[in-house]
């Protein structure tokens, strides 16, 4: 006895167990003129589109981006117009943020309500550390902004073009970078704290030659947080490719939105010291 699935398949089933009339020399086909049409037609339509196969697209990356970047923005406002300057709201938000980000950072799988939720403790921070900023500097934010998308901008169109790419060796000196870059800022915090320095920047408030080390090292971290923006194209663009499924275009929103707060604040502190 053959495999019933094969059996009772229209399209697999023998032709000689359908003949008719035996002595007539005639047979009826296995296959009907009705099932044969709806076999070409199968064959005749187009693939199953990306969408359709749960497969993670660009546009999911951009609409996932661009609700993250929404919900930083209003808990931003909230903490501006509401709580402006309020310590106590920008401790929860960078600690909300911190441990949320480090949780989702972690995650093999993304989960959408942990994503959202950094976004907003972020955007809490945001906007209570962007009020004081502003007051001290009246209008920074704008200029803090408006660089930070300019980056962006730039630094899309380049990885689009194909003038900028993302290379095994280009990756170990961003990382080695990032990793200094990371040690420096935690003894800069330490000698702030406890109080080895007096200048307000701490390390960054040093003088080379005249000019401020904080604007040299500002330099170097916008570079860091650029390149680590290409990073994440091609990361997003190799998903795309791989046909990843389409729930991780969040992980692909949350990696950009971290990368995009990070050269915000580069920005918001350069610009500081610039101007004192």
């Amino acid at each position: 006895m053959s495999n019933p699935v094969f059996e009772n398949s229209p399209y697999f089933s023998d032709p000689k167990k359908n003949r008719q009339g035996a002595g007539a020399g005639t047979y009826q086909p296995a296959v009907s003129a009705q099932q044969v049409a709806q076999l070409e037609e199968t064959f005749a339509a187009p693939s199953a589109s990306a969408v359709q196969a749960g497969r993670l697209t660009y546009d999911d990356v951009i609409i996932k981006t661009a609700g993250m970047l929404a919900l930083v923005i209003t808990s931003a406002a909230v903490a501006w117009f509401v709580f402006p300057g309020n310590v106590l709201v920008m401790t929860v938000g960078v600690i909300g943020g911190l441990v949320l980000g480090l949780v989702n950072a972690f995650k093999r799988e993304p989960s959408p309500g942990l994503i959202a939720g950094y976004a907003l403790f972020e955007g809490l921070f945001l906007g209570g550390i962007s009020w004081v900023f502003e007051a001290n500097y009246g209008g920074i934010v704008l200029q803090a902004v408006l660089a930070t998308f300019a980056t962006f901008a730039v630094t899309l169109a380049l990885f689009t073009s194909g003038k900028v790419r993302v290379t095994p060796k280009s990756t170990r000196i961003l990382l080695i970078a990032l990793i200094g870059y990371a040690v420096f800022s935690l003894v800069n915090v330490l000698l702030m704290v406890f109080g080895a320095v007096d200048d307000p920047w701490g390390l960054r408030g040093a003088t080379i030659m005249g000019i401020p080390l904080g604007l040299l090292i500002g330099a170097v971290a916008v570079f860091l947080a650029a390149w680590c923006l290409v990073m994440d194209f091609d990361a997003v663009k190799r998903g795309v490719e791989a046909g990843v499924p389409r729930r991780y275009a969040w992980s692909a929103a949350f990696g950009i939105t971290v990368t995009l707060v990070w050269l915000y604040l580069e920005f918001l502190r350069l610009l500081a010291i610039f101007r004192q």
